[in-house]
């Protein structure tokens, strides 16, 4: 589902950067944090986000500690700046969606590569293999705590037209997010059409794409049901988030706060990664209209799985496209990287190693 901010964030961003400016200044105050969250809408941060920040932190300390929260994507920041930012200690709590990196920090978008996790095991393999590189990497290099990693449901395709499986997508024009999602497609014969997610529908309306990435639930939640036909339901990618703090606004904070925080993220993170697998389901479910749908808009969609084809074409794909075009924007120290952390858990050599 990679969500980035749409054009919705140009009107607030003089405002928006101007707030954010003095929440670091304030680190140093107990109360309230000011924390930047997760996408607005979806229900990682309605029901688990939102709610911790300001009702559950206040409950928890005893009403000592309070904090106040705004998605990311209303908070007047450009996705691909806010690692920056966190860097900076403009924003002392932040939240940055990995796909926005690809520019900017390369390396650290591997562990969502489109391709590379067709499940959710798999991805939870992945992550395992680098998150230790990731927190290291973040804390030495950039200056970033990192106190939680969130993950999204996963990304599929939505057609307007039928397909019995990826090869169909030959020639269509599909909504992409990512650079690895647009080598994905491309592979295909497809051709991407980066879009951002306020104007999937409207791009989807007008014809100028065919096809749409993006979350089961999320598509949902934007209509895609009831203006697309088909559902290939092979996970192109998932939407990774870290959840950091700049170092200094960090190590600022009271100790007993610190601790707690230390103690209710790790659980904050465990029930975003339980909602991420149940919206999955929940996304197919509803956009076929099936009776196990509970929290979306029932359609009426025809749901394609992954043929033994399409996983051999996926495999093919990730190792001879995706996996080296990502190296190509990255250079030898990703190679290294990779062949130290993912490679191994996965079995994925670069190209040119055994």
């Amino acid at each position: 589902m990679t969500r980035g901010p749409g054009p919705c964030w140009r009107p607030l961003a003089a405002a928006g950067l101007l707030a954010l400016a003095g929440w670091g200044a304030q680190a140093q105050v107990q109360t309230p944090l000011r924390v930047v969250g997760g996408l607005a809408g979806v229900n990682q941060y309605t029901r688990w986000e939102e709610p911790f920040w300001s009702r559950e932190l206040t409950r928890l300390s005893g009403g000592r500690f309070k904090a106040e929260i705004v998605p990311f994507d209303r908070a007047g920041v450009p996705g691909d700046e806010m690692l920056r930012m966190l860097q900076l200690g403009v924003v002392p709590f932040g939240t940055t969606l990995l796909s926005t990196l690809t520019g900017s920090f390369p390396q650290y978008t591997a562990i969502d590569l489109a391709g590379l996790n067709p499940d959710m095991a798999s991805l939870k393999s992945s992550v395992a293999a680098f998150r230790p590189y990731l927190e290291m990497s973040l804390r030495q290099d950039l200056g970033v705590e990192m106190l939680a990693l969130y993950v999204y449901p996963a990304q599929v395709l939505f057609c307007r037209r039928p397909l019995a499986g990826l090869a169909d997508l030959s020639g269509r024009r599909v909504r992409v997010s990512s650079a690895g999602q647009a080598d994905f497609v491309g592979a295909l014969g497809a051709v991407p059409v980066h879009t951002a997610f306020a104007q999937v529908v409207a791009s989807m309306e007008a014809g100028s794409i065919d096809c749409a990435i993006t979350g089961t639930m999320s598509g949902n939640t934007l209509g895609l049901h009831a203006i697309t036909s088909h559902l290939h339901t092979l996970p192109i990618s998932w939407g990774l988030a870290v959840f950091g703090a700049n170092r200094a606004a960090w190590d600022a904070l009271p100790p007993d706060l610190r601790a707690l925080l230390r103690q209710e993220l790790p659980r904050l993170e465990a029930s975003i990664w339980e909602e991420s697998e149940r919206d999955t389901a929940q996304g197919v479910a509803c956009n076929s209209g099936a009776p196990a749908c509970a929290t979306g808009r029932k359609g009426r969609m025809v749901v394609v799985a992954a043929s033994p084809q399409d996983e051999r074409r996926r495999q093919e794909i990730f190792r001879d496209t995706v996996l080296p075009r990502w190296l190509q924007r990255c250079g030898q120290r990703c190679a290294d990287l990779w062949n130290q952390t993912i490679g191994p858990a996965r079995g994925l050599a670069t190209p040119g190693n055994p």
